[in-house]
């Protein structure tokens, strides 16, 4: 390894003073104890998953899910009443996320979720919910998907709700508009939304059903007046056209739902949806498209009891978690990921690389390897060979390519020898033919950065699109250095495929170049959030830093920023208001998780005996704690994951145990310490 001053391991070995070294052995006790705990985490079969925490929005929608399904009497009311409560803020607002600015949309989903399932409108926290929605402009105020919500129930006009017409998804791949220039994740919410849309349906409430239906007026300033125009606060050229072809829809809406090519968008429609869904029932992989899917064909005639629809709600129930704070609804669960992280992070540790642990691990995730199913990749791909890997147990078609670069990463650090395998030759073909055109990569698929998508009515969440970033760019380089470097020692690779990486590699480095903020750091779109950009970047860079000069300049600045933002208990933090306004980058209270990825990020190129490396390795040492189980963890309140930026936030459970088991087990790995006894 080559830090930015051009030593090397040996050397930093060498310059480690009498501090560092009296640090190891309680570093080592530490990892000993990390491990342990992670032993105790498997699952019978050898992967791991936590649970993946978000807002109100999942379970509050999931009781109006199976209301609309005329399922009511499934909902465990005491358990999902318990929950939701449990999230209820002091002001009586729902958030976005722990300790953030209380929401209109998550309490209006929340109270009115809480209404269906029997808490009454006296209620102390009822009234507190009511008096933050009505000082906040209540339910005039809510996005366009709570909107949608409270239309299927008579709760909102459906005139006050865009326009979306099934003939969308006739449009040719070539168009500049279609629904493959979408993020997959607006693709498998929008196709459905499209029948729903057109159904225009009113869902019974306690009071009826009615398409003026009085039973959330509480929650409205004025409610004489509910057709409240949804037109952009800031408009632009761009937008008002969206905002013209909109309005002569509304206009047309009668003439269209009547016409042989609503019949036929319908049914594509409807194709769409069921060519889409995994045999499991699961479709897209998060709870949304799961629930809107269903919807969606039994507003088209499925009957309850047909296999697409009782798969998809055998989906839905699936994404359950329960504890003694009730029932929610995960929005995703993320087996992939967390085995292929906990494994880098056992593997940093020093974890033997015959260990059955590791082992079992990594043949659960290899036969789980994406092979025999083309995805909505290959619409613009349609060449490329199938070898990713996705998120969650079953979502085919949307392989992840940071899953895909995090599994390679797994795979190679468990068994180098593993670098001429199938399976990482096959993920890293797969990678490398989803290269955007600008270096990068996005999350899904090639080239999904129609930005200006974002401008159309329905799109209030500035989610449309799944263009690079600079964290999975970096994650991905990490992989193909780590590829390259293995290749050194067993030398089978063709020739081919390692002048592919580094091409791949060159341009991926152009890009991180390109995306580096002024300040030094790289926006982290997955994670929160400057701190995380920037760890995935400088990890990536490192691979290849010994032969390109200039990524020497780019390295100095980030390292200065992020001891710039270290706190003063020598942890890192950041909050999600950094999404919001790009002044509070870096700076929040500390977390086990974000301490470990600047580490990382530090450690990458600089000795174990750096004074801000030592005091972030202290912070992590003091602040590990008793677990549930043998050994010891970490633990975190702030949420550090992401699903849409200022919209919606994922707490990952394991993020504060297997990130510092990587940061420790760098850090003493740099100290010339390899192997972790006893596992």
């Amino acid at each position: 390894m080559i830090d930015v001053q051009g030593s090397t391991a040996a050397e930093k070995v060498d310059s480690h003073d009498d501090i560092t070294a009296d640090l190891l052995p309680s570093v080592q006790q530490s990892l000993q104890k990390a491990a342990a705990y992670s032993h105790h985490l498997v699952r019978e079969d050898g992967h791991w998953c936590a649970e993946v925490e978000s807002n109100v929005s999942c379970t509050a929608e999931y009781v109006l899910f199976l209301h609309t399904l005329g399922l009511q009497e499934r909902l465990d009311s005491d358990a999902l009443i318990s929950w939701l409560l449990s999230q209820q803020q002091e002001d009586g607002s729902w958030s976005l996320a722990n300790d953030y600015d209380g929401d209109i949309s998550m309490t209006t989903e929340a109270y009115l979720a809480l209404k269906l399932l029997g808490l009454p409108p006296d209620h102390p926290a009822m009234c507190n919910a009511k008096c933050f929605a009505l000082s906040v402009g209540g339910l005039a105020r809510v996005r366009m998907l709570t909107r949608i919500y409270l239309a299927m129930f008579g709760l909102f006009p459906w005139t006050a709700v865009p326009e979306l017409p099934p003939e969308f998804v006739l449009a040719p791949a070539s168009a500049p508009i279609n629904i493959y220039r979408m993020s997959s994740w607006a693709r498998v919410m929008i196709v459905p939304l499209l029948i729903v849309r057109h159904h225009e349906p009113i869902y019974a409430l306690p009071n009826g059903a009615s398409a003026s239906n009085d039973y959330l007026d509480e929650l409205w300033c004025n409610p004489s007046d509910k057709a409240v125009p949804y037109a952009p606060a800031h408009w632009d050229i761009t937008k008002l056209g969206f905002w013209i072809t909109d309005c002569s829809l509304h206009l047309l809406g009668g003439l269209l739902r009547r016409s042989p090519v609503r019949s036929y968008a319908r049914r594509e429609c409807v194709r769409w949806i069921l060519d889409h869904q995994d045999e499991e029932g699961d479709c897209g992989g998060f709870y949304p498209s799961f629930a809107q899917s269903v919807m969606a064909l039994r507003l088209e005639g499925f009957e309850l009891s047909s296999s697409p629809v009782q798969r998809g709600i055998a989906a839905i129930e699936r994404l359950s978690w329960r504890d003694r704070r009730g029932q929610r609804i995960q929005a995703s669960v993320s087996p992939i990921w967390d085995t292929a992280l906990m494994t880098v992070g056992l593997c940093d540790a020093g974890v033997q690389t015959d260990s059955g642990l590791l082992t079992t691990a990594m043949d659960w995730v290899k036969h789980r390897q994406i092979l025999k199913t083309f995805g909505d990749w290959r619409v613009y791909r349609p060449h490329l060979a199938p070898g990713g890997f996705c998120f969650q147990y079953n979502n085919r078609y949307f392989p992840d390519l940071d899953d895909t670069a995090a599994v390679i990463l797994a795979f190679l650090k468990h068994d180098r020898l593993s670098v001429t395998s199938t399976s990482v030759i096959r993920a890293t073909e797969f990678l490398l033919g989803l290269q955007n055109s600008d270096g990068g990569w996005g999350a899904y698929e090639v080239d999904n950065n129609s930005l200006f998508m974002n401008k159309i009515p329905f799109s209030d969440m500035d989610c449309l699109s799944d263009p690079t970033t600079a964290d999975v760019t970096g994650r991905v380089l990490e992989a193909f250095g780590l590829i390259l470097e293995s290749n050194r020692s067993v030398d089978k690779m063709s020739h081919s495929l390692l002048d592919q990486i580094r091409r791949a590699s060159e341009r991926a480095i152009s890009c991180l170049a390109r995306e580096q903020e002024q300040t030094g750091a790289w926006f982290g779109r997955w994670g929160v959030n400057y701190v995380y950009g920037t760890s995935n970047a400088l990890c990536g860079l490192m691979r290849f830093a010994a032969d390109h000069r200039r990524i020497q300049d780019m390295v100095a600045k980030a390292l200065s920023w992020l001891k710039s933002v270290q706190n003063t208990d020598g942890g890192w933090g950041e909050t999600v208001h950094s999404y919001r306004d790009s002044r509070y980058a870096g700076i929040g209270v500390s977390t086990a998780s974000q301490t470990a990825w600047a580490l990382m990020g530090l450690l990458a190129f600089l000795p174990s005996s750096d004074p801000a490396i030592i005091r972030g390795t202290r912070y992590l040492l003091v602040t590990q704690t008793r677990a549930k189980g043998p050994g010891l963890s970490w633990t975190e309140r702030p949420v550090t994951g992401v699903g849409f930026p200022n919209w919606f936030y994922m707490k990952y459970n394991f993020y504060p145990h297997y990130f510092p088991l990587m940061a420790l087990g760098r850090w003493a790995q740099n100290m010339g310490c390899y192997t972790l006894e006893g596992f």
